[in-house]
């Protein structure tokens, strides 16, 4: 059964009207024929049991989102990232589109970008998940077109008090570039571009099989103050609170009056999630996919203004909900140490878990691996995918220490990143459908170490103890500090089989009655679509002990006990 928040957002009524606009392309021979007769993607289920259906199918999102301006160009992406992305067996790109670009005279839309984007994802034989970069991106309004940039009273910007506690990086300024969300002529600016957009991509993409969802701005919200000080928000801010928030909150009374020292954040994620829903309530009119937002996470201080105030953080996310219901899921960008955390928190109160951003490093395949072992993730994106088999990051010192980068990466390390990625993402492919039937049935276990020595994993009939970091001497390579952190899951076959797919790690069996237990078969292998490919049958000194390297592999192993 659907959760109320997939309930609202499926029943949402296309709207029949159908403005005329001015279309710079042709786009006729990208038309798909045949008309809407695929069912729309959709998600089934919630949380830990929710699915992602294209086409009528079940897919998960091996995925990755290239660098901000990749897809600005077609003959870059021909030249650079598409050859880049080949060997690394994803399904899906996460691909940016600019108001810029597609709005750059006001009223007059040009769609050559899109229409390009999706013309290569179908020679490349993967779908799309598109970033609408309108008013907002990473807090900022740089992608807004020139005309709007200038037009100061259609577009103001938000202030800060200029002597705000909480802000970061402009502290003594009090306008920062940023427009508003409390301007509605802006957002209904935002709403019309992004309007015209999905009308488009429903001519080109009916039945959704190229484009399947869609980012709704990224990582919004106000840096630089605890909130918006302009004279639209003072007047908001000291305004009784509305009547849906007060309601939900069981509260009354003005911003201040009602929340106290939460009331800044709160008011921003009030107004900010109104906007986003209008924004995407006009594309799902046009086109109705699914829609969702993304969140730069709290980090240390985790204080208002130091991150983006406003914006789907955790701890807002009932605000969130309550005024965006149009959306499909909240999604954490994840580049905090603390990554089993947020997935945690992510994959709780029936929201699916999907990461359309993390870092790129040597802990990648692990994230990977607990992500969907514990919390059946349905999407997974390393950012800026189009550099790790390149070997070159492209970013300075000061980018590398946001996104905890060694200073001192190596190219080796990064094309060794890629790698991995891509033999992860293949072992993934292979026995998705296993890993699906097993969340449905509670029969995997997911784990990743976090200053932990290891974890223990009790099924129905044994239990598994897991040890962080691999052994080294007679059992293979010492560690290195290159090696990734433990990862991986178990998957509970029988109530006497197992399969295991994991990095760095080594896992041992005990019987829950306490009898000895022993190894009747072990196997490595893979999953293809035929089902479970046998390599070696490991005995003897290979049966000894359970262990995992730096590169992702399976075992199959019976036991019994005696």
């Amino acid at each position: 059964m659907l959760s109320s928040n997939f309930s609202i957002y499926c029943d949402l009524q296309l709207s029949s009207t159908r403005a005329m606009i001015n279309i710079k392309v042709k786009a006729d021979d990208l038309k798909q024929s045949g008309g809407t007769s695929m069912p729309m993607p959709t998600i089934r289920g919630s949380g830990r049991q929710s699915q992602l259906y294209v086409a009528g199918k079940p897919i998960r999102l091996l995925s990755g989102e290239i660098h901000n301006s990749s897809s600005s160009s077609l003959t870059y992406m021909d030249k650079v990232v598409w050859p880049a992305l080949r060997p690394l067996h994803m399904n899906n790109v996460i691909v940016p589109v600019y108001w810029e670009c597609v709005e750059p005279e006001e009223g007059i839309f040009d769609f050559n970008l899109v229409d390009g984007l999706i013309s290569q994802a179908r020679r490349e034989g993967v779908t799309l998940t598109l970033l609408w970069f309108g008013l907002w991106k990473n807090s900022g309004s740089t992608y807004i077109p020139q005309w709007a940039k200038l037009d100061r009273v259609r577009f103001p910007y938000m202030q800060s008090n200029g002597v705000d506690e909480e802000a970061v990086f402009h502290k003594a300024d009090v306008t920062l570039e940023s427009v508003t969300p409390f301007c509605q002529e802006a957002v209904q600016a935002d709403a019309k571009a992004f309007r015209q957009l999905m009308r488009h991509i429903h001519t080109l993409d009916p039945d959704a099989g190229t484009v399947i969802m869609v980012q709704v701005e990224n990582e919004i919200g106000i840096l630089g103050s605890s909130r918006d000080y302009s004279p639209l928000a003072e007047a908001a801010f000291h305004a009784p609170i509305p009547a849906a928030v007060a309601e939900a909150f069981s509260v009354s009374g003005t911003w201040q009056e009602a929340f106290a020292d939460e009331a800044d954040e709160l008011f921003m994620a009030c107004q900010f999630a109104q906007a986003i829903n209008i924004i995407t309530q006009a594309g799902f009119e046009e086109h109705p996919i699914l829609y969702y937002v993304n969140a730069w996470l709290e980090q240390f201080p985790a204080r208002a203004g130091q991150y983006p105030t406003g914006g789907p953080v955790f701890k807002v996310r009932k605000m969130w909900r309550i005024m965006a219901p149009n959306l499909a899921l909240f999604a954490p960008d994840i580049y905090v140490e603390q990554f089993r955390d947020v997935c945690d928190e992510y994959a709780s109160d029936g929201n699916p878990l999907f990461i359309p951003e993390t870092r790129g490093s040597k802990d990648t395949v692990s994230g990977l691996f607990y992500a969907i072992g514990k919390h059946n993730a349905l999407c997974f994106a390393p950012f800026g995918i189009e550099d790790l088999l390149r070997g070159d990051s492209g970013l300075g010192d000061e980018e590398k220490r946001m996104l905890n980068i060694p200073l001192d990466a190596r190219n080796a390390d990064q094309i060794q990143i890629g790698r991995t990625l891509a033999q992860t993402y293949q072992l993934i492919a292979g026995m998705d459908d296993l890993i699906r039937e097993a969340h449905r049935d509670n029969r995997i276990q997911g784990f990743m170490q976090y200053h932990d020595r290891g974890t223990v994993l009790k099924f129905s009939q044994f239990t598994a103890k897991v040890t962080y970091g691999s052994a080294g001497g007679f059992f293979g390579p010492p560690p290195s500090e290159h090696d990734p952190v433990a990862g991986g899951f178990l998957i509970e076959i029988s109530a006497n089989e197992f399969i295991l797919a994991g990095v760095s790690c080594i896992v041992s069996f005990y019987a829950n009655d306490k009898r000895a237990v022993g190894v009747l078969r072990k196997e490595e292998g893979s999953f293809t679509a035929a089902g479970w490919q046998r390599g070696r049958i490991l005995n003897g000194d290979e049966q000894m002990i359970h262990r995992f390297g730096c590169e992702p592999s399976v075992l199959r192993i019976k036991l019994y006990e005696y």
